[in-house]
């Protein structure tokens, strides 16, 4: 029997029901999002931080700290695409998310020095580690059920709930000591976070057996060549985009932040457009598999839209929760970065019973389809906006309104969240040609990378427009997406065919 077989074997099970593996992924992956989600929680309030004062911060105005967000929590994601390229060919997933996880560890570290330039050089390694680790360790856990079927479903909501648990624990730590004490306390508390996980992931790493070590068929040469030729080529970008980056920073080039990020964004969106027209025209596939990608496309622009606004928690919101919301309890102020914690409490609380409402409508033949998710989860995003706008609109520096708006606003985020977002790759996988899969999960990456983008340029808005004024914009640009959504859900239904692709895809 091979590794892989023991490692998936029901009886050797030690872990809610799961391969013993699945602790060793779950603990790498809480910890990896303990210090993501922790950093990314002091981000925004420490650009926008004045530079004076016991706990001083960068000084930046809303618009360029928008800018370097929504630049940062992109690259994130578009890294996911060389990070799972180089597992495929050159390393394994276990050695990427090894490697990658170091990489993040050293980024935080390199953040928790007081100097600026140290701030940028460790978010520029933290997004090259996330971009190896954050792909492939997701793989690995699949690889944990060759079977595949309800079990690996399952198996990935146990994993779910850990990148959750991560989400909630890390602002409650980083905020405590970067708010409250020294914000680089706080970015170097991610990092230790980052290697507890790595420690762990070295000790279980023998509850893995083979699995995400490098299946090749290559020889040693050959994948030396791969490499060289491969990281030659990352480098050589690398500098040209470090000089550039030096250039504007000492005003040789006369760009903003912001005017980089708005170029950067639209040039993305008509790439992948351009990209979907060759694939229509040019790329051999029958008319059945072009509808299904047209699904995709359509799919790729939703959430896209989704999370330019699901992602003003890391900049407008979380800017409105320091300076507008009285966070006054028991005759202490708590941290505003604490907030950020409440959506994913929300997400562990509500995933299991979304998981059993489309089981339930299932069985009845009820269960929305595909589009029709996605149209429901932009349709809770939207209601979440206006539902804070409200609250903003009576919200002052001299009249600080309750954090029970925020509270509510992110349980309706939440139920966008899990209409819409679980949807994903499930799906993708299911409407790809077999050719096609890896490209269409790279798609499916850019429009996470492109809605977080567009998240920072307009959270940048709030620079110049009222709090209640921004949250009532994305409200309604949202709001007539998501009725487009629901409107053209059967008719893009249709395109998907009646061959069962339409079943449950409940997993978050």
């Amino acid at each position: 029997m091979t590794a892989t077989a023991q490692n998936s074997s029901p009886t050797e099970a030690t872990f809610f029901g799961h391969p013993r593996g699945l602790a060793t992924l779950f603990a790498t992956e809480m910890w990896e999002r303990f210090s993501y989600y922790g950093m990314r929680a002091l981000l925004t309030l420490y650009m926008t931080t004045e530079t004076i004062g016991a706990n001083p911060g960068l000084g930046l105005d809303v618009a360029t700290a928008g800018a370097i967000y929504g630049l940062y929590t992109a690259l994130v994601y578009i890294l996911t695409l060389p990070g799972g390229w180089v597992a495929d060919n050159l390393w394994g997933q276990r050695k990427a998310v090894w490697v990658g996880g170091w990489i993040i560890a050293a980024g935080h570290f390199t953040m928790a020095v007081p100097n600026t330039w140290t701030f940028f050089l460790g978010m520029v390694l933290i997004t090259f580690g996330t971009g190896l680790l954050k792909p492939n360790i997701s793989t690995v856990v699949g690889e944990l059920y060759p079977e595949g079927g309800a079990r690996r479903d399952a198996g990935f909501s146990v994993f779910y709930m850990g990148i959750n648990l991560g989400a909630f624990l890390g602002p409650l730590i980083t905020g405590f000591l970067g708010e409250g004490n020294n914000w680089h306390w706080g970015f170097g508390a991610a990092g230790v976070g980052m290697v507890i996980g790595l420690i762990q992931f070295r000790a279980g790493a023998k509850y893995l057996g083979d699995i995400g070590l490098l299946q090749s068929d290559d020889s040693a040469e050959v994948i030396a060549a791969k490499s060289r030729k491969f990281f030659g080529s990352f480098f050589a970008v690398l500098a040209g985009v470090a000089g550039f980056s030096y250039l504007v920073a000492i005003g040789v080039l006369p760009f903003t932040l912001t005017q980089i990020a708005t170029v950067m964004g639209y040039s993305v969106l008509v790439i992948v457009a351009l990209y979907f027209v060759y694939i229509w025209t040019l790329g051999g596939h029958t008319v059945e598999e072009n509808k299904r990608m047209g699904v995709i496309f359509w799919l790729f622009l939703l959430i896209a839209i989704f999370w330019s606004g699901f992602e003003q928690a890391g900049t407008s919101m979380n800017i409105f929760a320091r300076d507008l919301t009285d966070r006054v309890f028991l005759g202490q102020e708590w941290p505003a970065s604490w907030l950020q914690s409440v959506n994913p409490i929300w997400i562990i609380l509500m995933a299991p019973v979304f998981g059993s409402l489309w089981v339930w409508l299932e069985k009845r033949n009820a269960d929305p389809s595909i589009p029709m998710k996605a149209g429901l989860g932009l349709t809770g995003l939207a209601v979440g906006f206006f539902v804070l706008s409200w609250g903003a609109a009576n919200a002052a520096p001299d009249n600080l309104v309750s954090p029970a708006w925020l509270v509510v606003t992110y349980f309706l985020f939440t139920v966008g969240e899990l209409c819409i977002s679980p949807i994903g790759l499930s799906a993708i996988t299911k409407l790809s040609p077999k050719n096609r899969v890896g490209q269409m999960m790279g798609i499916w990456f850019v429009g996470a990378a492109l809605g977080n983008l567009f998240a920072g340029l307009v959270g940048g808005r709030l620079e110049s427009m009222a709090p209640d004024a921004l949250f009532r914009s994305v409200a309604v640009t949202t709001g007539v997406v998501a009725l487009i959504a629901l409107a053209l859900a059967p008719q893009v239904k249709k395109l998907i065919g009646r061959d069962g692709i339409e079943g449950s895809v409940s997993v978050p």
